[in-house]
């Protein structure tokens, strides 16, 4: 297992995924410990410019193993269609629009041990007695009243009361805590750690949903967004269950489409 720092190249959401990915089907490759990716190209909205050939492609691979698409996952950590940046206090809105559904997606077997956005948004440790904690919005409103220490802007998804488990494999919550970092002349950039991170099923998508995130909040902070990055302390392939070999043909395509994106 090679014990460098791996660090892709590319600043573009979808080639760095992939130059990820790619260096896990190498011979001899199945973790690399640490992945730190910095997704820095973006549009003028503040949106991760992406290769739609890249994802197509990943997003048929993983119907084809009856998982979520890359919509999907980004949705567990930003809810992108519940927000109207448009809307006078669009933050409130947000939440209002996603609380009402809450519900629905609670119910979900997927969602059983809970979902990032909620606890984002309703922090709430087993067994207190106080209300919950909506992380985000403390964020906006320090900031917003002048306190710009930086320690002050961390949101946790880990809670020990619920999740110091002896599960050998426990799923959620693999993102662990997130950093929102005004820089000064630049704007904002946002930082997620996850202990452990499957490039196929999940890591696109987070890196997805970790960028609209990010737009969010720096349109509620009043800054631009411009960087976002995603430290694994260990990227595996995928879960074991699914073999190396069934990937060979999507890293085959992928080699292929990335010299052109490389170039464009």
């Amino acid at each position: 297992m090679p014990s460098d720092p791996f660090l892709p190249a590319s600043g573009n959401l979808s080639t760095a995924w992939a130059e990820v990915f790619l260096k896990l089907m190498s011979h001899g490759v199945n973790e690399l410990t640490p992945v730190v990716l910095t997704v820095s190209d973006l549009d003028a909205r503040g949106l991760p410019n992406e290769s739609t050939g890249i994802r197509e492609r990943l997003d048929r691979e993983l119907e084809g193993h009856g998982l979520q698409p890359c919509h999907t996952v980004a949705n567990t950590i930003f809810p992108e269609s519940l927000w109207i940046p448009t809307e006078a206090d669009s933050a409130q809105g947000l939440y209002r629009r996603y609380e009402s559904v809450w519900p629905r997606i609670k119910h979900h077997p997927q969602n059983r041990r809970g979902v990032y956005f909620r606890r984002l948004t309703a922090y709430h440790p087993d067994g207190s007695a106080g209300d919950p904690v909506n992380q985000l919005q403390h964020i906006i409103d320090t900031y917003r009243q002048g306190n710009h220490r930086r320690s002050a802007l961390q949101a946790a998804l880990f809670d020990p009361t619920r999740d110091h488990t002896n599960c050998r494999q426990q799923g959620f919550p693999c993102l662990q805590q997130i950093a929102f970092v005004p820089v000064e002349g630049e704007g904002l950039y946002v930082t997620g750690f996850y202990p452990t991170q499957y490039l196929l099923e999940r890591a696109y998508g987070n890196y997805l949903g970790l960028c609209r995130l990010g737009r969010f909040m720096a349109t509620q902070l009043g800054l631009p967004f411009v960087r976002m990055v995603c430290v694994a302390s260990v990227a595996r392939r995928s879960d074991p269950g699914i073999a190396k070999g069934s990937l060979q043909q999507l890293a085959a395509e992928l080699r292929l489409i990335l010299p052109h994106e490389e170039n464009t």
